[in-house]
């Protein structure tokens, strides 16, 4: 039964955010308003219009429509004796569906061949530009990117899924950082002084999601390019790279002293 009520709710997320929703305004609206007024009576559930749509009765209603072999006869009662309270439903469901399982796998291979070459090859910028790419595709596949934007803009004050979105953080950049280090390693670079390897990983993290986002939100955005396979989140990481980074051999220079020295220089050039 919990993976039929996750199984339901994984699909009510894709109906009403998408990729590829049939859902018109009217519908969200009108099953916003259903599902809201339904459950005021529930002292269990913080109310959260932006997450009215994975209500108790909404989830419970829409495991009739669950492919076999999940059960398909759900009820309120049945739903709230497994989670107490509708946000550790709604973690639960962000730890379920943000599992890196359930992210598409098609392209796997792409991107494990482009680390590796990033990694070992000689087109490691080429690989670089790949691996954001498909990353920031990826984003754009998985109806959960959608449920964790607007269970962040729900999670104030809400200690459970705001304790799920930090996990969840922490384990992806947690896989990343491995994938960084490995290539600082056999690229013989380390961090200038004042950067560290989180810093690195969380200025990454925050270019991908906000230019996913800007993508939801404006896909004729020039962020993507599909025929060349790139996209400015490569851009952002080649970036980081040279501002970041620098080679062992070469005497430590903090970011900010370098642009004052670059700045310094080009205004002597122009005084001259």
């Amino acid at each position: 039964m919990t993976a039929a009520y996750l199984a339901a709710a994984m699909r009510l997320i894709e109906q009403h955010l998408g990729p590829g929703t049939q859902l018109t305004y009217a519908d969200r609206v009108t099953s916003a308003d259903r599902v809201t007024s339904a459950d005021r009576g529930n002292g269990n559930s913080v109310q959260r219009p932006l997450l009215s749509f994975l209500s108790q009765r909404a989830v419970a209603r829409e495991v009739k429509n669950n492919p076999g072999p999940f059960p398909r006869r759900g009820n309120v009662p049945t739903l709230r004796s497994t989670w107490k309270s509708h946000a550790d439903f709604i973690a639960d469901l962000l730890r379920f569906g943000l599992w890196e399982i359930h992210y598409p796998a098609s392209h796997q291979h792409d991107v494990e061949a482009a680390i590796e070459e990033a990694i070992m090859g000689d087109d490691f910028v080429s690989a670089i530009h790949r691996i954001c790419y498909w990353d920031l595709v990826g984003y754009l596949s998985i109806p959960m990117f959608r449920l964790q934007l607007v269970a962040s803009a729900s999670s104030d004050s809400d200690e459970v899924i705001q304790e799920v979105i930090s996990e969840r953080y922490a384990q992806t950049t947690g896989q990343w950082k491995i994938i960084y280090s490995r290539f600082l390693e056999a690229r013989r670079l380390r961090f200038r002084p004042g950067f560290s390897l989180d810093h690195c990983a969380n200025l990454l993290a925050g270019a991908a999601e906000g230019l996913a986002l800007r993508l939801l939100a404006d896909p004729n955005a020039q962020v993507v390019d599909h025929d060349r396979k790139r996209s400015l989140l490569g851009t952002h990481a080649l970036a980081i790279i040279r501002s970041c980074l620098e080679p062992m051999d070469t005497p430590g220079l903090g970011l900010e002293e370098d642009v004052h020295e670059m700045v310094r220089k080009a205004a002597r050039h122009v005084i001259q």
